[in-house]
């Protein structure tokens, strides 16, 4: 989507520091990080919300699930905890509108988180 701030990460129009990518998602360092680890998990294709997604898309949830595993074993993080997050519309805290997943931890996490 024209003017989308992820998807001119994913086609690699704005750097940023890229920690995994595959042929349905990327997955990014959060440049306003809230924790230690704060990395970003963006599908390739563009889907506004989590309230846009249709019943062929939840494939790829499972994969972005799978791939949040990965990153925190990569970053030491698993066995301690972490946290993943999606926002859906501006209420919930959704500032950008391409749908991701942020991954947090290296820190205490606290609830509620809002």
């Amino acid at each position: 989507m024209e003017g989308c701030i992820f998807c001119k990460i994913v086609n690699r129009q704005i750097p940023s520091k890229i920690i995994y990518e595959d042929d349905q998602v990327v997955a990014f360092e959060d440049v306003n990080p809230q924790a230690p680890v704060h990395s970003l998990i963006v599908p390739k294709r563009h889907i506004a919300t989590l309230a846009d997604m249709g019943d062929e898309d939840y494939p790829l949830i499972s994969h972005i699930f799978k791939i949040a595993n990965r990153i925190a074993r990569d970053k030491g993080i698993s066995d301690r905890g972490f946290r993943v997050v999606v926002n859906c519309n501006g209420e919930a805290g959704q500032t950008v509108f391409h749908i991701h997943f942020h991954l947090l931890g290296g820190r205490q996490m606290h609830w509620p988180p809002g």
